[in-house]
């Protein structure tokens, strides 16, 4: 199949530091050309994958002008390319797929948080067709279904072997880890709350939101706290670092305080056979099996209670789940046989 990828330029693809969508689209360009497909990605600068790569856009900018003037870019792109591709993927704003809405290509749209129902509504007034829509979580799809058109959930995934399972780490005397932007509704402050009711030994690794409102949060409520023995921050963290820090830690919590679509972190840390405490808001609990990969809560004092039972955890079903359920291959055969469908072709050979 000749695949078009399509990815906002603010981050690019693969991320730097943070961005776990930009990694779910470099991760699925390599596993489809990896099963002889014809992938183009048309993403940020400084993106690089196996994909043909096509940038436009300026990375770190995101304002009105700058989404008008992507669209408009991509606009004569598709333009440009009539006919060029089987299937159309696009991960950014819908706006980008607006000209060719109309066109007998097939479309995946594919969203990563809560959703507005109006914009499908605009999108069939403006004569969609062939226009399929996915979540990556149920929590997300709920939101959008309301608006109209076809719907699937395919969860975000994550390379298995970029991440070490570690059978050996102790659920005792290792670590709690925090890995997240530093906003609050992230939960950094509780994660932190959790570790001095407990005095258990809390690593924190993330970017400090350029907002002025999250730096003036992390600076009252978060950076007081850090003490570099009891609770530490070692700053952003590429792809080894996470590795390491994920595979070492007792569990990872996820204090969430908004409705979190799917973030790649959870299978991630289950990769390393690290169980993950979340609170149940979003999509999270999607992604948790309640006692087998970690614990699903409501209330910091349910978080840690939970802390106390990582002892009941099995390291090797936390892995053995996110391989299955969230694994580079399985995900990416989800969206192989979305393609095949909406091309309405059953004689590709999968890999």
């Amino acid at each position: 199949m000749r695949i078009l990828l399509v990815m906002d330029p603010f981050i690019p693809v693969p991320p730097r530091h943070y961005g776990g969508i930009e990694r779910v689209i470099a991760d699925l360009a390599d596993s489809l050309i990896e099963r002889g497909h014809h992938v183009t990605l048309w993403a940020g600068p400084g993106s690089a994958t196996k994909a043909a790569l096509e940038t436009f856009g300026q990375e770190g900018e995101w304002t009105r002008w700058s989404n008008v003037r992507n669209t408009m870019a991509l606009s004569a792109r598709f333009i440009r390319d009539d006919g060029r591709f089987d299937v159309i993927h696009n991960f950014g704003r819908l706006a980008y797929l607006s000209v060719v809405f109309s066109w007998n290509v097939p479309k995946v749209q594919t969203y990563m948080r809560t959703i507005n129902p109006e914009n499908m509504r605009k999108a069939a007034r403006l004569g969609a067709r062939r226009l399929h829509f996915t979540a990556v979580s149920a929590a997300i799809r709920d939101t959008g279904a309301p608006g109209g058109g076809e719907w699937s959930v395919v969860y975000n995934c994550a390379d298995p072997a970029r991440y070490a399972f570690r059978a050996d780490t102790n659920p005792v005397s290792a670590p709690l880890v925090f890995l997240g932007r530093l906003d609050r509704c992230k939960g950094p402050h509780t994660a932190i709350d959790v570790a001095r009711r407990l005095n258990r030994r809390l690593i924190i690794a993330g970017n400090i939101s350029p907002v002025a409102d999250e730096q003036t949060f992390f600076e009252r409520e978060v950076a007081p706290k850090i003490d570099g023995s009891l609770v530490t921050y070692i700053g952003p963290v590429d792809d080894r670092q996470k590795d390491a820090l994920l595979g070492g830690a007792a569990a990872m919590l996820m204090p969430i305080e908004w409705e979190e679509p799917f973030p790649v972190v959870l299978p991630e840390s289950l990769l390393c056979g690290t169980p993950v405490i979340a609170f149940r808001r979003g999509g999270v609990p999607e992604g948790i099996h309640d006692g087998r990969t970690g614990f699903i809560c409501d209330t910091l004092d349910e978080m840690c209670v939970a802390v106390g039972r990582l002892a009941e955890i099995n390291r090797g079903a936390c892995r053995a789940e996110a391989e299955r359920r969230f694994g580079r291959r399985a995900i990416t055969d989800q969206y192989e046989a979305l393609y095949r469908r909406l091309i309405g072709v059953e004689a590709f050979n999968a890999a």
